[in-house]
């Protein structure tokens, strides 16, 4: 019954008004949710932009990234960064583009390097234990051509593009 007593003063502080600036501004008077980038500036200033090789305000270029540089106020194209989309013949496959929401959830564990070693190598090893193919020292009579590879060239391997694709 005395517990109400304690609640009182706190139910008093709780029913007093609060002040918010967000989402009230939103809708008239805050502008700077609104981004309108190609309407703004005065006619003087998109002039500028067009012309000048550094203009005063910068032209926004709504997330896409240039495939060049400018070079002496020339633009000279990057064919690096030119994006290349590869896209796979589609055509026999029985698969949709459709995923039921009702699938089951995937769940992997880390790829390690444990992982790695045990697709690459383990196979290569048991075979050669099991037929005598093992020197005293552990390594392959007839070392395989992934076997053979240097530190350095293993890693020029693994950094060069497309190597993930397997």
């Amino acid at each position: 019954m005395q517990n109400w007593v304690k609640l009182l003063p706190l139910a008093i502080k709780l029913q007093q008004r609060t002040i918010s600036t967000t989402a009230q501004m939103a809708g008239k008077r805050n502008f700077r949710k609104f981004n309108v980038y190609g309407k703004r500036g005065t006619r003087v200033v998109k002039e500028a932009q067009r012309t000048l090789a550094s203009p005063p305000v910068a032209v926004h270029k709504r997330g896409v990234r240039d495939t060049g540089i400018t070079i002496n106020g020339q633009y000279v194209e990057i064919p690096e960064k030119i994006p290349d989309i590869i896209v796979p013949d589609l055509t026999g496959c029985k698969l949709k583009p459709y995923v039921s929401y009702k699938a089951p959830d995937v769940v992997q564990s880390e790829f390690t390097s444990l992982d790695l070693f045990n697709a690459v190598y383990s196979q290569k090893i048991i075979e050669d234990f099991k037929a005598g193919q093992l020197q005293a020292d552990g390594s392959p009579k007839e070392p395989s051509a992934n076997e053979q590879l240097t530190p350095q060239e293993a890693l020029l391997r693994a950094r060069r593009t497309g190597s993930d694709i397997f």
